[in-house]
């Protein structure tokens, strides 16, 4: 039993995995009604924290007190019935399925047909989700399909699936990653009013900026140890940022001007074919010059994806006409591609990006393993792999247990980014593709890569940047487009363009136009 206070404790918690200890002896303890964060850099601890508190895990060490009495949560159903509920980075809800079907999936209100056979009250269950949703301002249809629901949507089912079930205290894991401003700010208030009605919030995030809005204390994790725990209030956003990578971290570019040259990419006319046979990409038309940033902004699934795709010859273009440098690689194939000069990091890192089975070293050799350098006679030369290896894990901080030797599945998701943009980089194309390079990584990753991001550029690159993240493309851009819908209804300078204008853009409101 403890007298502490705390709703939550947890005491000493270690945690171990093959040739890593995730969480080294964490202690912390959280207030009942407070907004608690937790920061650190990618493989810090933060989610396998969270996840043992959450019954995905247990601990190999330690003890958790939730309420004063000392618990061994042994399953995320256990968690749920001592009222502990969590929002996943990645959504889990069955896509075909209603808004109530997915929120009561196993905890259905049942009745009795005719008195005798059991079956799903789903018209209750209706009843009680639209009350639910309007006493904490979560606007959904219970009878709306998940897969006809944008992402920041299917999140508050996702935090509805919690409340439902009398969930106390709530565990967000990166919850804004997906979201436009606005979106986030509603959120934000979201979160607010579940802390002032009593709530237990915990958030696991690399923002800062949200952690100073909503945040009462924050916990800093290094390495799987926890540097200190922090009154938000009387802390700055760049001491957080310093205890949480170790050193001072810039939070601005501080890019010179851009000098472009010559056009590189030139895309027109486009048109893409989604999943479903629909247009995805709508008779798009932009360019890219050397030395140029174009970024594009838009809400995830508006036809980033298969734009990127179709460029890095991942998928066929319905009409319209892609040149590089002057030659048409329309219907080139993706090896030819490379040749010519096109680099590509993918939105999806693990079925695009990596062979997850495969070693590091062999994946920062995926594209070039085949040439002169790394084989001869089509027999690879293993000590070339090796030296890459090392050279490209020294040059990115590529964190990894076994070095060159480690299974890439074995990674954390910010080391795998890092391996990826090591290898696209190193190429060193006329073209390179960040498809959301920055996604899940933390502070000093995100800074270090917008400053390769912009190295490419000022060493003649033509760089197209497609993020979610407005302060990303803000930052880095030296032209913007927005796309809306599959088509793009803005380019203009980023000089000439505010935050809040892109926002509106990418919801479809604005006027249309282009400028450049």
């Amino acid at each position: 039993m403890s007298n502490s206070g705390y709703i939550i404790e947890m005491k000493h918690i270690t945690k171990r995995f093959p040739g890593l200890i995730a969480n080294n002896d964490v202690s912390l303890g959280i207030k009942k009604g407070e907004i608690f964060a937790l920061l650190g850099e990618n493989g810090a601890g933060k989610s396998t924290l969270m996840s043992v508190l959450f019954g995905m895990y247990e601990p190999d060490e330690g003890e958790i007190f939730i309420r004063g009495e000392k618990v061994r949560i042994t399953s995320p159903r256990h968690a749920t019935q001592l009222g502990i509920g969590m929002v996943h980075q990645h959504f889990r809800l069955v896509s075909d399925y209603t808004v109530a079907e997915n929120i009561i999936l196993g905890s259905e209100p049942k009745k009795k047909l005719l008195g005798l056979i059991p079956m799903v009250d789903i018209k209750k269950a209706n009843a009680d989700i639209a009350a639910l949703s309007e006493k904490y301002g979560l606007k959904v249809d219970p009878t709306s399909v998940i897969s006809d629901l944008n992402v920041s949507t299917q999140q508050r089912v996702e935090i509805l699936k919690m409340l439902y079930r009398d969930a106390e205290i709530l565990i967000f894991d990166e919850p804004t990653a997906v979201l436009t401003p606005q979106e986030i700010e509603y959120l934000l208030d979201i979160i607010r009013g579940l802390r002032d009605g009593g709530k237990t919030v915990i958030i696991i995030t690399h923002k800062l900026e949200e952690i100073k809005s909503v945040a009462d204390r924050c916990a800093i994790l290094n390495r799987g140890k926890l540097i200190d725990i922090l009154d938000v209030a009387g802390t700055s956003t760049t001491e957080m940022a310093r205890l949480m990578v170790g050193h001072e971290v810039s939070f601005s570019s501080g890019k010179a001007e851009a000098v472009p040259g010559e056009t590189v990419l030139k895309v027109e006319g486009l048109t893409v074919k989604g999943e479903m046979g629909n247009d995805a990409v709508k008779d798009v038309s932009f360019e890219i010059r050397s030395g140029e940033i174009f970024a594009l902004a838009g809400v995830s699934g508006n036809g980033q994806n298969e734009l990127a795709d179709a460029i890095a010859g991942l998928r066929d273009c319905a009409a319209g006409r892609i040149t590089l440098n002057g030659t048409d690689i329309t219907n080139m194939p993706i090896r030819k591609r490379i040749e010519t000069g096109v680099a590509y990091i993918p939105e999806d890192r693990h079925n695009v990006g990596l062979v997850l089975n495969f070693s590091l070293s062999d994946n920062l050799a995926l594209k070039r393993y085949y040439d002169a350098t790394f084989s001869k006679h089509h027999i690879m030369k293993r000590e070339v792999f090796n030296e890459n290896g090392n050279r490209l894990i020294k040059e990115y901080d590529i964190r990894s247990s076994k070095g060159n030797a480690t299974s890439t599945r074995a990674m954390s998701g910010g080391n795998q980014q890092k391996a990826i943009i090591a290898r696209e980089i190193d190429l060193r194309t006329p073209l390179i593709i960040f498809m959301q390079p920055t996604r899940g990584l933390d502070i000093g990753a995100i800074s270090n890569i917008h400053k390769q991001i912009i190295e490419e550029r000022d060493r003649g690159a033509a760089v197209l940047l497609i993020s979610l993240e407005l302060d990303e493309i803000m930052d880095c851009a030296d032209t913007i487009g927005v796309i809306f819908d599959g088509r793009i209804n803005r380019i203009a300078k980023a000089s000439e363009l505010t935050v809040n204008e892109v926002g509106r853009f990418m919801m479809g409101v604005g006027d249309k136009g282009e400028s450049a």
